[in-house]
């Protein structure tokens, strides 16, 4: 019965939520998109935050089925299509992965976060790619940690 008591009250911890921006990082009048090949099949693996917002630079994610562990927080994902998926019941998109699955950038359209993840750490060139999508679509990279 003990047991039983302790099973039923784990399951009522809040689950971990993800860290958000106090003001939004984009601007909502700019046009946004998901890259709509950009599937969690492309992003399982390990990652770090090279840039980010809501995501410090160093936090390291690994994407393993439907789950994303970050810095050790395990939270539930799922595909929504077209680049397209909701982490902790937060919808993020991908807006841009390089075609050899190497560097992200990932940010949630409404502007609460955002960040850039590289498999290594070290994107070089790539980062300046992910820079100029952010930027296109309206996110202020000047509020972005490691830039």
């Amino acid at each position: 019965m003990i047991v039983l008591a302790c099973l039923v009250l784990s399951g009522c911890a809040p689950a971990p939520e993800l860290p958000r921006a106090p003001i939004p990082l984009r601007n909502p009048t700019a046009p946004v998109a998901s890259q709509a090949n950009a599937t969690l099949e492309r992003l399982q693996g390990r990652w770090i935050v090279v840039q980010g917002a809501g995501l410090t630079p160093g936090a390291e994610l690994a994407f393993a089925g439907d789950r994303v562990t970050i810095d050790g927080a395990a939270l539930p994902v799922r595909d929504l299509s077209a680049g397209r998926f909701s982490l902790a019941g937060e919808e993020l998109w991908v807006h841009w992965l390089d075609a050899d699955d190497r560097t992200a950038a990932i940010g949630d359209p409404g502007g609460a976060r955002v960040w850039i993840m590289d498999r290594t750490g070290a994107p070089r060139e790539r980062l300046d790619a992910a820079r100029g999508i952010l930027d296109w679509y309206g996110y202020d990279l000047g509020r972005l940690s490691g830039s």
